[in-house]
């Protein structure tokens, strides 16, 4: 049995579930829902660097991802802003991502890093422009879109 012919839509399932993920660490941030930031109950302040812009970043590049839509610049700025908080917020505590607190914040550079590079995929807001556009369905693989 061949399992490529998932791949299209397993591929933006992991876009929509990384991208909602991401969304509701922003939405913790800017608007204190879920727990609010890191569980305190409360957004951040208004404009406090860095957290409140990176929770900027989080939600509307996580609605961007989700959706499918801008994907690739999306991706790449939110995967920048998990790099950046990793490398300045938790490595200086340890080497490792496991010692310093910053395996989310790995994880999710790398896989916005990854969606970045390969796309929307099939179930994106971007596929369904591209198909109106060229008038052409591409191919369910990660990098059709």
């Amino acid at each position: 049995m061949s399992f490529e012919r998932f791949s299209g839509p397993v591929w933006s399932l992991f876009r929509i579930v990384v991208g909602l993920l991401f969304l509701c660490h922003g939405a913790a941030g800017v608007l204190g829902v879920f727990g609010g930031h890191r569980g305190s109950g409360h957004a951040i302040e208004f404009g406090t660097w860095p957290n409140w812009w990176a929770a900027l970043i989080q939600l509307v590049g996580g609605a961007l991802v989700l959706t499918g839509l801008l994907t690739r610049p999306a991706a790449l700025l939110s995967s920048g802003s998990m790099a950046y908080a990793y490398f300045v917020v938790h490595q200086p505590e340890g080497l490792l991502p496991l010692n310093n607190g910053g395996v989310t914040a790995a994880l999710y550079a790398w896989a916005l890093l990854t969606i970045a590079v390969l796309g929307a995929g099939p179930w994106s807001v971007d596929a369904l422009i591209e198909a109106r556009r060229t008038g052409v369905h591409r191919s369910p693989a990660p990098a059709g879109a």
